[in-house]
């Protein structure tokens, strides 16, 4: 499976930058990509924060690993906290 890896600089309110990659389905509309960061800025308590091409860029395609293909295919989505996450 191609996934799309969406490269991704948030910076929160204790002006900390949180780092992570959005990884997706090579089909997936950025919105949706921006609405999957949401969720996981949400998880991470980090509220009402609106995701725009000046935070999450598209990055690259690669083949997923079939542990991550399965997570992609159940969740639509997987995280890879980099760094501040």
């Amino acid at each position: 499976m191609k996934i799309a890896v969406y490269d991704t600089y948030v910076t929160t309110d204790a002006n900390t930058t949180m780092h992570f990659d959005i990884l997706v389905a090579e089909n997936t509309t950025v919105e949706k990509v921006y609405a999957y960061g949401k969720t996981y800025l949400a998880s991470k308590g980090v509220l009402d924060y609106k995701l725009t091409t000046e935070e999450c860029r598209f990055c690259h395609m690669e083949n997923a690993p079939e542990q991550m293909e399965k997570l992609v295919l159940r969740n639509g989505y997987y995280i890879i906290e980099m760094e501040n996450c």
